[in-house]
């Protein structure tokens, strides 16, 4: 976010008041003028609390007072992401460009919103700007290999990743997580499953509490027929996000690999009650037909082994 060190200032007018009984002037009266600058502080200072509704309607007041206040508009355009707001923050990004062509955090901002919104090519012309404002700034790097990796380009989005890695300093463990774990799906997209599961070991020692990178790798045990890696690590999504319908479904099927019927049907079962209670219907009906077959799959071995 840009201008979180910006000074609070003000304009301070003296008005001196004369009174008829009195030889000297009183003492003088202090009027502050509100400059569009106050009103950008208050707005980030709002952005910083979360109430990003309140920082735009600042930043609107910052902008009906100076019309061409590019930080205003970078500024505003970080609030609409916060609130989803993609379409609009791409309009407020691209004045704020109009206004300062060379606004890294511009740039940076309108990439994320053409990602949320789904227009990868933009995304990559709008970062690929960025790395030439800022080619010291890993973010830039890290989010192109984002939408290179959604464009379908997962060999450049490895070499976004690795670039990305190469220029962070002093960063938390948690970032660096992300990043291997963004690099894992990569790599687990071009099929290389061993190079996958060694950026998902990474970012699972980063970060042992994010149930992303265990849910990716249970994915890359199940995909080298390391059933019982998938159950362990899909275990551990349901431990970190008891929620996850996906995760049970998973699990299920790798315990019905693994020929543990029960715990598959009641893996299933419980994808089912969640998928209902989280109103996705497809995926609820998708999971009733996968257990049904399951059970017709069971009975029928079960009426096999009895011959």
């Amino acid at each position: 976010m840009s201008n979180l060190w910006r000074l609070f200032f003000s304009i301070i007018i003296a008005l001196p008041l004369a009174f008829l009984t009195l030889p000297a002037h009183s003492s003088p009266i202090l009027i502050t003028q509100i400059t569009a600058s106050d009103f950008l502080d208050l707005g980030v200072d709002k952005m910083r609390r979360g109430d990003y509704q309140e920082a735009i309607k600042n930043f609107n007041q910052a902008i009906a007072l100076e019309k061409n206040l590019a930080v205003a508009y970078s500024d505003r355009c970080l609030a609409y992401l916060q609130l989803q707001d993609y379409h609009q923050a791409v309009t407020d990004c691209t004045q704020a460009i109009n206004f300062a062509p060379d606004n890294f955090e511009a740039y940076l901002n309108r990439g994320v919103a053409h990602y949320r919104l789904g227009d990868y090519p933009a995304a990559i012309v709008d970062h690929n700007r960025a790395v030439t404002l800022k080619p010291y700034d890993f973010r830039a790097y890290y989010n192109r290999a984002l939408a290179r990796a959604g464009d379908g380009k997962d060999s450049e989005a490895i070499l976004d990743f690795n670039l990305a890695l190469t220029q962070i300093s002093q960063i938390s463990s948690l970032l660096l997580a992300d990043i291997y774990n963004d690099r894992g799906l990569a790599h687990f997209v071009l099929e290389d499953t061993q190079a996958a599961m060694l950026n998902f070991n990474l970012a699972i020692r980063l970060n042992a509490n994010d149930y992303r990178a265990y849910f990716n790798r249970a994915c890359a045990c199940g995909r080298s027929g390391d059933d019982f890696g998938a159950v362990r690590d899909f275990s551990q999504v349901i431990r970190l996000n008891p929620s996850n319908a996906q995760a049970y479904v998973n699990r299920g099927v790798a315990q019905y690999r693994l020929g543990y019927h029960l715990g598959a049907i009641a893996d299933l079962q419980k994808a089912s009650e969640y998928f209902e209670n989280q109103e996705k219907r497809v995926a609820y009906e998708k999971t009733l037909d996968l257990l049904k077959n399951l059970r017709q799959q069971i009975s029928f071995a079960t009426e096999i082994a009895l011959l």
